[in-house]
């Protein structure tokens, strides 16, 4: 790689093309070269492949797409960008991704389906409004961001932020579905979830002899499992069939019932049927999937999802087995970490894996199984001004080596490959060692564990290996070993919280609810001699640490805040049974007319706000408080009750 002498003319050239023709008499030897393109600015270096063959074009390379070289002077001798340089910032650049088809906005739950090609964007349902930002790094996010020039299918995920302005609606079963789904598989509001299927194959019709197209499936749900497996499905029959076929899909998913937690659904699409169950809040952590029936005898018979969201953590976590503490750790605290990964895949299943390893609490922090440097948030991730943000990213351009090796923590792995033997383990290294592009495998960090390791997990994982266990079942065991520890650290904090609630007998009809005690952390402490994590958990270490670390974590903020909520929901609810079982005609007796209406104003209140929010209430309950509203009304004179009734 070197930067060739180029004539001053060329700089200036009114067009991209104009500029590729007459960089090619500038070349000396094919090969691979780094190319300044002027911009208002500064520059934009690319990577470009001469070709053997003259009458071929110019092949782009995205491993340095459009990095902008601020206020840098022309490589080669060359001066400032003279006149054309707006005209060469605006060209139009076939490899730049866009996406060509998004998934539909169904009630089921999924978002548009896009199709992203070289230069077009396809997004059904016609009616679903990405603004023009989100369409940008839709496009960006569905393409590898690293140049690859392996050919065939590949599936990745990635999470987008929303940019602002109007709030999509919610979905009219939004509360209903999130109050009986587990916490880790809540609707977003805040994200879209980008769930891709990339082919690239050579085309001798396509002006650059490959073809290069992704559809993308975009909503607000983690199911990952669910919607990678639809796009197999969808995606290999789009790129024959193109848009009518995308429409037919569209109409097919349309017709899905909506997810409900605890119910097997059948969804028939391109005559398969998919058969999952979605979870349910008050599923066993940990215990196996429902068997799903086929009440309906379908022929042929459904394609049965095992799970709508789980991975293959054994094969995620192969090369980091024996760190497996550690990077636990790492996500109970929230703390800033970075995935390098060879490809889109392995990244979004790396990310992915990390965010899932401390269920059943819900990672709270913010996490992109895959980004690129086109994303809106890249200066903020990759600025020195401040600290990291917490957040697990997922990169594969050799570029965030660079721009990202401040950050306190860095995962970097090669591709997963499931074999006979345990893969060679990664180590843990100084992060000063992380400085070329040719950065072997390893975790780039200088945390020190609170924990020991567990050793009889790894001489387990490693047993199953010689006697060729499944891959199921070693992540069985993994996700049970993840769970028991998280459970371990969780139940003396629930404990703790459940101690705060007011007592039950506290609880009087006609005053409000007491308050939740607060939550004082050294109390905690105390409880840790007889009722600690080593009650449950046979890990030894410095717990008090660990927990002492936590309180600074966003994810001890978004589980108190959470738990608090809960808590302040039950309030409201019994103080409604408690109004329900008391005598409301004796409390009226030595009443004056400003109390009783005071009494239905109050009610009508904690009635609306039962129903809005969901309140852990009986029907039956709700009803009995409607009726005594009506009571307490005609109890008092006709021109009060004229003014009740109308407002």
């Amino acid at each position: 790689r070197a930067w060739p002498r180029l004539p001053r003319e060329a700089v200036a050239a009114p067009s991209l093309e104009g500029f590729k023709a007459r960089l090619e008499g500038a070349w000396s030897h094919l090969g691979w070269w780094e190319v300044a393109l002027p911009r208002a600015g500064g520059w934009n270096k690319m990577l470009f492949k001469v070709p053997s063959n003259p009458n071929h074009s110019m092949i782009p390379c995205a491993t340095v797409n459009w990095v902008k070289l601020q206020g840098t002077a022309a490589p080669g001798g060359g001066a400032g960008a003279g006149q054309g340089e707006a005209d060469l910032a605006a060209a139009n650049f076939p490899r730049i991704p866009v996406p060509v088809g998004h998934p539909p906005a169904m009630t089921a739950g999924t978002g548009p389906l896009c199709a992203a090609g070289a230069v077009s964007m396809l997004v059904y349902p016609y009616d679903f409004r990405l603004t023009e930002k989100e369409k940008t790094s839709i496009c960006y996010l569905s393409f590898p961001d690293s140049y690859s020039g392996g050919l065939g299918d590949t599936q990745f995920s990635f999470r987008l932020r929303q940019s602002g302005g109007q709030r999509t609606a919610p979905y009219e079963d939004d509360g209903e579905y999130n109050r009986e789904a587990p916490l880790t598989l809540q609707r977003e509001s805040a994200h879209y979830f980008g769930y891709v299927y990339f082919r690239q194959v050579k085309d001798s019709s396509m002006k650059r002899g490959y073809f290069q197209k992704s559809l993308v499936l975009v909503s607000r749900l983690p199911y990952v499992n669910l919607f990678q497996s639809l796009l197999q499905l969808i995606a290999p029959e789009y790129f024959d069939k193109l848009e009518p076929c995308l429409e037919a899909v569209c109409n097919e998913i349309d017709q899905w019932p909506p997810p409900a937690p605890g119910q097997t659904l059948n969804l028939p699409v391109m005559g398969v049927v998919i058969q999952v169950r979605i979870p349910s809040r008050v599923d066993k952590p940990g215990s196996s999937p429902v068997k799903q029936f086929n009440q309906e005898n379908l022929l042929p018979a459904p394609l049965v999802l095992p799970s709508i969201h789980e991975l293959d953590l054994f094969r995620c976590f192969q090369p980091v087995l024996i760190h497996i503490q550690m990077l636990w750790e790492l996500m109970l605290l929230g703390e800033p970490i970075v995935v390098m990964a060879p490809s889109p895949t392995v990244s979004s299943e790396m990310v992915l894996a990390l965010t899932s390893c401390m269920a059943p609490l819900r990672y709270c922090c913010d996490y992109r199984p895959y980004f690129t440097i086109h994303d809106s948030e890249f200066k903020e991730y990759t600025t020195r001004t401040q600290a990291p943000p917490n957040i697990v990213v997922g990169v594969t351009n050799p570029f965030f080596i660079k721009t990202l090796q401040h950050w306190p923590h860095i995962l970097r792995v090669g591709e997963l490959r499931m074999s006979g033997d345990l893969p060679k383990q990664v180590k843990v290294k100084k992060l000063a060692k992380l400085k070329t592009l040719d950065t072997k495998p390893g975790i780039y960090t200088s945390y020190k564990t609170f924990l020991h390791k567990d050793k009889t997990l790894i001489k387990r994982l490693l047993k199953g290996i010689q006697r060729k266990r499944p891959s199921e079942v070693q992540s069985a065991l993994l996700r049970r070993h993840l769970l028991e520890l998280t459970q371990s650290f969780i139940i003396p904090l629930e404990h703790y919280i459940a101690s705060l609630m007011p007592l039950q007998r506290a609880i009087t009809p006609w005053k409000n609810p007491p308050q939740i005690r607060p939550f004082r952390q050294e109390d905690f402490m105390k409880t840790l001699e007889h009722a600690g994590p080593q009650l449950t958990c046979v890990l030894k270490g410095d717990w008090l640490g660990l927990y002492r670390r936590f309180f600074k974590s966003p994810n001890f903020d978004g589980w108190y805040r959470q738990r608090h909520k809960e808590m302040t929901q039950k309030l409201e609810a019994l103080h409604l049974e408690a109004i329900c079982e008391a005598n409301i005609v004796a409390w009226m007796k030595d009443k004056s007319e400003v109390e009783i209406v005071d009494l239905v104003l109050k009610l009508r209140e904690k009635l609306v706000r039962a129903r809005c929010q969901h309140l852990p209430v009986k029907e039956e309950t709700l009803q009995r408080v409607g009726l005594y509203i009506e009571t307490i009304i005609g109890s008092l004179p006709e021109d009060l009750q004229a003014v009740l009734h109308h407002h």
